[in-house]
This record gives C-alpha cells, structure tokens and sequence, in this order.
C-alpha cells in the first residue's frame, strides 16, 4: 500500500522523465567523447607515412617511447569507448523501433573494435624494445604476421556492422533526409579508414 500511495504521488510521465533524458545525455555524451579521443590519439601518434615501412615505425617508437606509449593507451581507450558510443546508438534505434539492421551489427562493431583494441596494445612491444635496448626494428617484424591477420579481420567485422547501422539509420527514418545520408556516409568511410591503421587514413575516423 505504502508504493501504491508512492507511485500515485509521481505522475507516470514525471517519473520517465528524468531517467530517459539522463540516458539521452549519456548517449549523446559517450558518442562525441569516443571518436573525439580516438582522434587525439592517432594526431598524438607520431606521423608514419608508410604503415608498412617497419624502419620507420621502429624509429618513431624509439624516438619517443612516453609519446608511443601515451598514443597507443589513448587509441585504445577511444576504441573501448567507441563500443559504448555504438550500444547507445543501438539503443537509441530501438527505442525509436529499428529492430532488423542494428541488432546484428552490435556484435558486428563490438568485435572488430576489441581486435583493434588488441593491435594498439601489440604495438606495446616496440615501446618495450626501444627502453630495454633491444632490436626495435626485429621487434616490429615480429609483430607483423600477427598484426596483419588481426588488422584485416577487425576491419572486416567492424566495416559490417558500420554497414548495418548505416542501413539502420537510413530505414528508421530517425533523422532528416540530409543527416541520414551524412551520417550514413561518415559510417561507411570510417569503417573503410579502419583498414589502414596509419597514415592520414586514421584521422578520417
């Protein structure tokens, strides 16, 4: 009886109110601070032109071991982040009745940006070399058997689920006609820019 007297005291419409709008801020805040830190990583990473030319990235690392060190954490940060960033967005289109493209792409997103959160934390291992001696160019031959596979398989999950939130978006019908296409546009160049893990690519995220 005492929650019944509760409840009627608190309108229905009172007592939803509060809550979806602190979980619409949270959405909206966790979908600008994931990208925004994953670009500050990658502008704070040392500039290597040439992904691939393993002499360079070994000098980049060793040149500055705090700031490879630093880059790479808040990369990984940003992508753990991005995976918050996107179950807000799955969220925000169920609620908004989208329950055929998103649903799949979740998972799609969520593995590909843990392979990329494993790939900064390989690169880890140049760090190591450079501050203990070692051959920092053999370590990141090394690492590249490894890292290929690994970059190319989370490129392709999240490239699929960034497609599936694209078409999500753009069945839904959760935004004007002009902001459906651009940010279906900017999902689909994003995840075409996780194929190439330096370089200008990278900033494009």
């Amino acid at each position: 009886k005492a929650s019944t007297r509760m409840s009627s005291a608190f309108p229905r419409s009172e007592k939803a109110l509060v809550p979806s709008t602190t979980k619409a801020r949270l959405r909206a805040a966790i979908v600008a601070v994931a990208p925004t830190l994953v670009l500050v990583g990658f502008v704070y990473h040392p500039y290597v032109a040439k992904p691939t030319d393993e002499a360079a990235l070994a000098e980049a690392a060793a040149s500055d071991t705090a700031r490879w060190g630093l880059a790479h954490l808040t990369i990984g940060v940003g992508y753990a982040l991005v995976v918050l960033a996107f179950i807000g967005l799955r969220s925000y289109l169920r609620d908004a009745g989208e329950e055929r493209w998103s649903v799949w792409a979740l998972p799609f997103v969520a593995f590909g940006s843990a392979l990329f959160t494993i790939l900064t934390g390989m690169e880890f291992a140049l760090l190591a070399a450079a501050e203990t001696g070692g051959d920092v160019e053999a370590a990141q031959s090394e690492l590249i058997p490894w890292f290929i596979p690994i970059l190319l398989t989370g490129a392709v999950c999240f490239t699929l689920g960034a497609v599936g939130y694209a078409m999500a978006i753009v069945r839904s019908h959760v935004l004007s006609r002009h902001l459906t296409w651009l940010v279906a546009g900017a999902l689909v160049v994003m995840a075409a820019a996780r194929f190439v893990p330096l370089g200008v690519a990278p900033i494009v995220i």
